[in-house]
């Protein structure tokens, strides 16, 4: 199984938090070209990279299920392996438009402090974040504040 790393700062603009959750980067089945195929985010890493607001504040991030496209820029996964081929699954950064996310489905919270500047989770590959063999169904990182209204960096690590 080829290792691919993913994140917001490949393509398209970095969008500012607001009060509603913004999609940082995702990944997902699609078809197309290639069979159809699961893949696991073993590894995310999560951090403000924007100026602190003035009144010290919370973002709250967030891993759920997408089962449709919203409107971001794709974005080409680097494999940490060199000789390993490019990436089969779909990998989106930087949303404008969200995507659909199955409500109650939050597989990972992470809340910081916007002064703690970066957290960082491995998972077992038994307790891997799986992304199912389904067309357009995925895994999104996503964040929010009801203050920071700054950037922020997404990275996902990706087993296919």
């Amino acid at each position: 199984m080829a290792r691919y790393a993913a994140n917001n700062l490949l393509g398209g603009t970095q969008q500012n938090l607001s009060t509603s959750f913004k999609t940082v980067v995702s990944t997902n089945a699609a078809t197309g070209a290639t069979t159809l195929r699961r893949g696991w985010w073993d590894e995310i890493d999560v951090g403000q990279d924007g100026l602190p607001n003035a009144t010290d504040c919370h973002v709250v991030w967030s891993v759920d299920r997408m089962t449709a496209a919203g409107t971001g820029t794709g974005v080409t996964a680097a494999p940490l392996e060199t000789n390993d081929a490019a990436a089969l699954l779909t990998y989106v950064a930087n949303y404008t438009a969200e995507p659909t996310v199955t409500g109650a489905t939050s597989l990972l919270p992470i809340a910081l402090n916007q002064r703690q500047n970066a957290r960082w989770k491995v998972f077992d590959l038994n307790q891997a974040l799986v992304i199912p063999a389904t067309n357009l169904a995925g895994l999104v990182l996503r964040a929010k504040s009801t203050t920071f209204a700054a950037t922020t960096v997404g990275h996902v690590y990706c087993v296919e």
